[in-house]
């Protein structure tokens, strides 16, 4: 009779041992970091840290109530279609209350022209898998959302940061990158921008949108924050210019106006483009979950969205005017900063040899946070800058958050 001996400890440890290694990561995983966005939140967990770094939507501000009622009705009345597999194109219901908005908006649209996404960050994602080669390039605005850098570095792009000043995008500049460089697309976020807060006015909006068409640039805008106004005029979208208009990709999203745990966006455009976009949805996600474009879908159809958003809006207005009411006692002297007419974030400047990265740390000692500017630009960085999002923290909680920010700066 032959017997198996128990392996001993030492051959277990170097069985473990032994695992094999991850096989070698693609170049694009390697050259790309994670966001320095997420990381400070991770660091930042801790409930007594006031935190102003993250995009977060004010959580007492959802309107859960509503949202719960329609996860009801829908899973009381077509359980089996809100738990069934989609189709990739999105629910026809939400396509159509979607277009239906975004045509009393000024942009005529139909339920067909839209393509519903998993959040608008996977249109980005979308995109770059559709149109971008390794090696071609992107225009974007100076500084820039950082996720849209992460998305076209993975996809292999060469990242070009247009030049501008307090009002956004210079169009004569924009105009002579695109002769020289021969870009695949601009990406532009012109309305409450993420991280300055500014908006592109109309009369530059006209001129992209001309440089666009007599040049042939593709525009992909993005307008997550277009909605919450708080004051001033609304603007066009890029996409409603003569010029543009067939030749701009229009990205929306629920995850500010709703809830962004829904995860909803969707993108707007032309046949071909977003055909070869659907089919990149396809190898991602087949589609976006049944349940979550369903309910969204029933809401609009019960509740009124523009009101909701319209008392979100009011609350972030006066979260905005307490940040900028205590900025001034918060930061060095000389500093320079945005005053955004609605949206979740400002954009600050210190005075010449400030480096925000540098100083994060000693702020985060006293329990509060921002993002530094320099990860948001494509090319040089601009170490003085940071970005400081108002709407998560109520104004007693913004005013207490200034005065540690403002003895973690030393002022």
């Amino acid at each position: 009779m032959t017997l198996t001996e128990t392996p001993s400890a030492a051959t277990a440890t170097a069985a473990t041992a032994a695992v094999a290694s991850p096989p070698p990561l693609a170049a694009r995983a390697r050259s790309i970091g994670g966001s320095p966005v997420r990381d400070i939140l991770a660091v930042t967990a801790r409930p007594e840290v006031i935190n102003f770094a993250g995009g977060l939507p004010a959580p007492e501000l959802f309107d859960a109530d509503g949202i719960a009622a329609a996860y009801r009705d829908v899973l009381a009345e077509t359980p089996a279609r809100a738990l069934q597999y989609s189709t990739t194109e999105g629910e026809p219901r939400l396509r159509s209350a979607l277009a239906a908005r975004t045509s009393a908006r000024g942009l005529p649209t139909g339920a067909d022209d839209l393509l519903v996404t998993t959040g608008s960050q996977q249109a980005l994602s979308l995109l770059a898998t559709a149109l971008l080669e390794p090696g071609d390039t992107v225009l974007v605005e100076r500084p820039c959302y950082l996720a849209a850098l992460q998305a076209f570095g993975l996809a292999g792009a060469r990242v070009v940061a247009v030049p501008g000043d307090e009002d956004g995008i210079d169009p004569g500049a924009l105009e002579e990158l695109v002769v020289r460089e021969r870009p695949k697309l601009l990406y532009t976020v012109p309305t409450f921008s993420n991280p300055t807060g500014r908006t592109l006015p109309a009369a530059r909006r006209a001129a992209v949108a001309e440089v666009a068409g007599r040049c042939g640039l593709w525009i992909v805008e993005d307008d997550p924050y277009g909605e919450l106004r708080f004051e001033g005029e609304r603007v066009p979208w890029i996409a409603s210019y003569e010029g543009a208009a067939d030749r701009t990709v229009l990205l929306g999203s629920f995850s500010k106006v709703m809830a962004p745990g829904l995860r909803l966006g969707w993108l707007r455009a032309p046949d071909a483009l977003r055909r070869a976009c659907t089919v990149a949805k396809q190898a991602a996600d087949l589609h976006t979950p049944t349940v979550n474009q369903l309910a969204a879908a029933r809401y609009l159809a019960d509740r009124d969205l523009d009101a909701h958003v319209a008392r979100v809006a009011a609350a972030y207005g006066a979260r905005r005017d307490a940040m900028l009411a205590g900025l001034a006692d918060a930061l060095p002297a000389g500093s320079r900063w945005t005053r955004p007419e609605g949206g979740m974030f400002l954009w600050a400047r210190l005075p010449e040899g400030y480096d925000t990265t540098a100083l994060l740390p000693e702020v985060v000692r006293h329990d509060v946070a921002y993002v530094p500017g320099a990860p948001f630009h494509a090319g040089e960085p601009d170490r003085a800058t940071l970005r400081l999002c108002f709407v998560t923290q109520t104004p007693d909680e913004i005013a207490e958050g200034l005065r540690r920010l403002a003895k973690g700066l030393g002022v």
